[in-house]
């Protein structure tokens, strides 16, 4: 019997490998690793953090309750702490087979917690490190953050060259950082992926367009992923993931979301926060709309239910 659990756990290791944002959801039980490396690794990116107050129990994913995670797409460089400029929360729901999920503009204008001013929500992390965001995310949403998956940006260079490049779909095309993207689907290297998830100014839609473009190369990684067979690009991006993630899931944790929510990645809901940006000593900030606002946080509450 333990030796059945012990080479099932063994399936996990994509969750591993594809953390690198919605990937806690992938499933490819069919790659094999070895378990103690995968177990190894996910220790060595743990960091704690305290229970939400946002709850009066723990959540149980053993017992497959619903639960939210915070993705952090951190932009941390040498002697740079960073900024979150990637801010993703997202419900998962195994009743109800959906995934729910709203990206936060980086330059909201929200409280910080923990040091009780004003400011974008994306500088909380650089005040205060990852419970600072979390802290602030909760209160700006009134909702629970159970745990977080936190990724340094420069990594999804080093995650898509692992995988030999990935595909996405360009809804126009655009010149950034030396690259020029056309339009449907095309194909990306590591580089490229990174310029491509970091344009702004010259999108449409602005930060929206940004975040999308941050999504699509998620669903790109997870795609790739999925059919990785190789045992060589599996230890590559086990040293890419030690390298770069930081997160407050357990390996049981991810055993957990790997065998008991698959399908809630049939469902993908994504919702928009809307507002307006403004000038606040003649500082940019973006101002949400209190309807879009309370909307989202309704139909998100729901979703934990």
């Amino acid at each position: 019997m333990r030796a059945e659990r012990k080479r099932k756990k063994k399936k996990v290791l994509l969750t591993i490998v594809t953390i690198i944002g919605l990937l806690v959801l992938s499933s490819g039980g069919y790659v094999y690793y070895l378990w103690h490396k995968a177990a190894s690794t996910v220790a060595s990116i743990h960091e704690d953090i305290n229970k939400s107050n946002k709850r009066s129990t723990e959540v149980k994913i053993n017992k497959q309750e619903p639960f939210s995670v915070l993705i952090m797409g951190v932009d941390e460089r040498k002697n740079d702490k960073g900024r979150a400029d990637s801010l993703i929360y997202l419900t998962v729901n195994p009743k109800t087979k959906t995934t729910e999920m709203v990206s936060i503009p980086r330059d909201t204008y929200t409280k910080i917690i923990g040091k009780g001013t004003m400011d974008k929500i994306n500088h909380s992390y650089a005040f205060g490190g990852t419970q600072m965001a979390v802290d602030t995310v909760e209160n700006f949403l009134n909702l629970p953050v159970d745990y977080f998956i936190k990724v340094n940006m420069e990594s999804f260079k080093d995650v898509v060259d692992t995988l030999g490049g990935i595909t996405v779909n360009s809804t126009f095309a655009f010149n950034y950082d030396g690259h020029s993207f056309g339009t449907g689907n095309i194909s990306l290297n590591g580089e490229e992926a990174l310029a491509y998830s970091r344009m702004r100014k010259e999108d449409p839609k602005g930060d929206f367009g940004r975040q999308d473009r941050q999504r699509q190369i998620i669903e790109g990684i997870i795609n790739k992923g999925a059919s990785i067979s190789s045992v060589t690009k599996f230890g590559d991006m086990f040293k890419v993931v030690e390298n770069n993630v930081k997160t407050n899931l357990t390996f049981d944790d991810m055993w957990d979301i790997q065998s008991g929510y698959k399908d809630a990645r049939k469902k993908v809901i994504q919702h928009e926060l809307k507002g307006t940006g403004t000038r606040i000593n003649n500082i940019y900030y973006y101002k949400l709309d209190e309807a879009s606002l309370a909307s989202v946080k309704k139909e998100l509450k729901e979703s934990l239910k």
